[in-house]
């Protein structure tokens, strides 16, 4: 799998966040909570639901599945006007992606095992210390094996 490689503009988000590891991952019930109150967000810049991870810097280098992280179930809005309650803004920075347009289950972590186990270490670059991110658009289904999504890896040059 070849990625593409696009700058991402600087988005603004709202949505919510749950502290989770690999070993206790909580991404179920953080959707769950987020999308019964997803209609409540204004302001929406388009349909697609965004999924973020934020890493401690160093995350995969000395790699623990125990290690806790913030991910995020948001959506792009157009300004922080009129923020839900128990919602939160999150400013996603721009840079570098490697792109990963990916089919399949959403349940399936090969992909990032390819990704960052495989295709990192024989490219020439290297992690960047941003979030990363997946784009859950119009053919996002999710638990369905025909689903797609756009896997956006930060990275810059080794």
């Amino acid at each position: 799998m070849t990625p593409r490689f696009e700058i991402s503009n600087e988005k603004k988000l709202v949505g919510k966040r749950l502290k989770m590891s690999f070993a206790d991952y909580k991404a179920g019930e953080l959707w769950k909570d987020f999308l019964s109150k997803r209609n409540e967000i204004c302001n929406c810049a388009n349909n697609e639901l965004i999924s973020i991870s934020v890493y401690k810097s160093k995350h995969f280098e000395d790699f623990k599945s125990t290690d806790e992280f913030d991910k995020w179930a948001a959506v792009e809005v157009m300004d922080f006007e009129n923020v839900p309650n128990e919602m939160e803004t999150f400013v996603l920075p721009s840079g570098l992606c490697a792109v990963f347009d990916y089919k399949g289950l959403n349940t399936d972590n090969s992909i990032f095992k390819y990704i960052l186990g495989m295709w990192l270490p024989s490219s020439q670059f290297t992690l960047d210390d941003r979030p990363h991110f997946e784009v859950l658009g119009d053919k996002y289904k999710n638990n369905d094996p025909t689903s797609e999504e756009e896997i956006w890896i930060p990275i810059k040059k080794k």
